[in-house]
């Protein structure tokens, strides 16, 4: 690991100055944000990131999860940017009212990541493609104009959809599958104040600047994430397909949302994980399903309306029908239809 200088404000105002007129994006900066570490400290010790100053907000009290509005719990939730991964699931109002999410953040990682790794921190991980951790063969993401070795290499975990020719990493998070499917918002604060950026427009999809992550940018920081006051309680769940059972990332990751007037689907929600640059939604997929019957072939033909232009690579074209038959069973699931 090189060499780094630290500093550890006590407000969110002494953080904005410690990163003040940083240009670019939150991943070029010289100076990065760190709270849990406990994917910038690996990427540190790679040489695959190598700030020249950190800034620790592990103590900006920004590690609440409050109501929204109505105490009643008829508003939404605001997590904290530093809760940590662990207290977030396991907090009873989040495992009442947004299972989908609890049980997507319990998917991930393992027991000991959860305890140190912070809501804001999950949203802005990296990938965890081969070639960008690997230092000597050529990524995109990690320098850009070097080339992509993973459209001619091992591309077995790679996107299925929104890739370019520029970069076919995958987002890793499973707790961002599901806040997709809910459509949180995130609270950010930055030299011009706070704003508010919508869930789908946080991420971004690769074109020809994979190295660009997010539309954060380098010297504003996420303060909460705010979860609607609908939470799809009844009628939803997340699926993780993995090659182990636990401490490994998504091949392919459903979260699925349903509200249900009977046995017809009303409205619903679907994100995919492990399939793009970003949790994969699209509105087309989720208009098949609204007004229709809950039936495996009801859900299969929005599967396959949200796969359309899903393209495999040398290695990972079986991911197509492996989202196929993930999304089935999850509406399956979250309509409580049976599957065999």
């Amino acid at each position: 690991m090189r060499a780094f200088s630290y500093d550890r404000p006590d407000n969110v105002d002494a953080a904005l100055r410690g990163v003040a007129g940083q240009p670019g994006t939150t991943t070029e900066a010289a100076v990065k944000f760190v709270a849990g570490g406990t994917n910038l400290l690996d990427l540190m010790k790679a040489d695959v990131m190598r700030p020249e100053r950190l800034v620790d907000i592990s103590r900006l009290g920004l590690d609440r999860i409050e109501e929204i509005g109505d105490s009643g719990g008829d508003g939404g939730l605001r997590l904290g940017a530093l809760a940590r991964n662990a207290d977030t699931a396991y907090d009873e109002r989040v495992q009442t009212r947004y299972p989908m999410l609890s049980k997507a953040i319990l998917a991930g990682a393992s027991a000991q990541l959860r305890n140190m790794a912070t809501n804001g921190g999950n949203l802005l991980q990296r990938t965890r493609c081969y070639y960008f951790y690997d230092t000597g063969t050529p990524c995109n993401k990690r320098e850009p104009g070097t080339g992509c070795g993973a459209l001619t290499g091992v591309n077995r975990i790679h996107a299925i959809l929104g890739a370019s020719d520029h970069c076919i990493a995958v987002h890793p998070s499973d707790m961002c599958v599901a806040l997709a499917a809910l459509e949180a918002v995130v609270r950010v604060s930055g030299p011009k104040g706070e704003r508010i950026i919508p869930f789908a427009d946080f991420h971004r999809l690769p074109g020809d600047t994979p190295h660009i992550d997010s539309t954060l940018a380098a010297d504003e920081l996420i303060t909460a994430i705010d979860l609607p006051a609908e939470g799809f309680a009844k009628h939803s769940t997340y699926l993780k397909v993995r090659d182990r059972a636990s401490y490994a990332f998504a091949l392919v990751s459903v979260a699925a949302a349903l509200e249900m007037d009977g046995q017809t689907i009303r409205t619903a929600r679907l994100a995919l994980g492990g399939v793009a640059h970003k949790p994969w939604r699209d509105p087309a997929a989720e208009a098949e399903l609204a007004g229709k019957p809950a039936s495996l072939e009801t859900f299969a033909e929005a599967a396959r309306v949200l796969l359309h232009d899903a393209k495999g690579q040398s290695h990972n074209a079986f991911k197509i029908g492996l989202a196929e038959r993930a999304i089935v069973r999850a509406l399956a699931e979250a309509a409580g239809v049976e599957h065999p």
